[in-house]
Formats: C-alpha cells, structure tokens, sequence
C-alpha cells in the first residue's frame, strides 16, 4: 500500500540542491507527485508531495530528515489523499500599491467565510512609470457549497477601497 508524505524544506540556494532531494526520494522508493519551490532573498524553499510503499515511509521521512547536515531544514509529514475537501473553486487577483495588511485582510475576509486557500502567489514589481512598489497576488481557494458569493463580494470591496487595490473575483468553471 502506498503512503504519501508532505514535505517542506529551505535552504540555502545553490545548484544541485533540487537533485539532492529528488536523489533521496527516488533512492528511497518514493515517486516524486508534486511540488513548488521558489528562490527567495538568497534561500531556495519548497513543498513537495511523494508517494512511498508503507513499508519504505519510515526510512524515506529518516532519509530526508539527513539532509539537514547538508544545510536544509525539512519538516515531513504524512498526507492522506482523501483529505480533499469539496467546494468552490473562487480565483482572486489583486494588484495595487504595496502596503502592510493586503495579504491580512484579505485572508481574514476569506477565513470569516471558511474559504480555504489552495494556492497563492504573490510578489512585488515596479509600478510602470513611477516604479513605486506595486503588490500583486493570485490565488486559487476553495469555498463551501453554502458561501455567500455577495456577502465575500462585499467585504472584498471594502478592504479594496480602504487598501487602494483592486480585487478581482472570478468563480471557478
């Protein structure tokens, strides 16, 4: 029976590092599913879904847990499958003048309204012609059956007119 583990990891950037867990995984009888991994102000970071035979979990998450003498902190944990939960998929874009509280509030709205958050990518850029800091993020969550599109659509309004970004919301197809 095959078991799946989660794990996270950061470290230090440098070549070969990807290599050094996929070696691991694959040494160890694991099947590398899904990750995503960044650069980020000089660290290299990321999330990664494995599938594993029970009988090799152990020695796989005891593997990774060795690479922390090479530089990287890895937190493992074991994942269920199933443990997907059904509902709405709800997009969101926001973009706007870079300001502290835009990630905040607007996870706040979403939490208010049990809206889980599946994927998220945010990153600063240069506005065009001033280049002031401009905020942009993108994310995928996921809604109950119940929640109420005008309710979320409200509060979403409110955090941009009092924030100065522009939120975007589209309902998943």
């Amino acid at each position: 029976m095959n078991n799946y583990i989660v794990f996270t990891f950061i470290g230090r950037d440098q070549p070969g590092l990807v290599e050094k867990l996929s070696t691991t995984v694959a040494d160890h009888g694991g099947n590398w599913l899904e990750s995503r991994m960044s650069q980020l102000a000089g660290q290299f970071a990321g999330i990664v879904r494995v599938t594993v035979d029970s009988a090799a979990q152990s020695t796989l998450i005891e593997a990774l847990k060795g690479l922390e003498s090479q530089g990287l902190t890895i937190v493992c944990q074991s994942s269920d499958a199933d443990d997907i939960v059904a509902g709405s998929s709800v997009f969101l874009h926001i973009i706007g003048n870079d300001r502290p509280g835009i990630v905040r509030e607007v996870s706040r709205a979403l939490a208010r309204q049990h809206i889980n958050v599946v994927d998220m990518h945010t990153e600063l850029t240069s506005a065009p012609m001033t280049a002031e800091p401009l905020f942009e993020a993108s994310a995928e969550v996921q809604a109950p059956e119940s929640f109420d599109r005008d309710a979320l659509e409200d509060a979403l309004d409110e955090i941009a007119n009092q924030l100065g970004v522009e939120i975007d919301l589209k309902l998943g197809e």
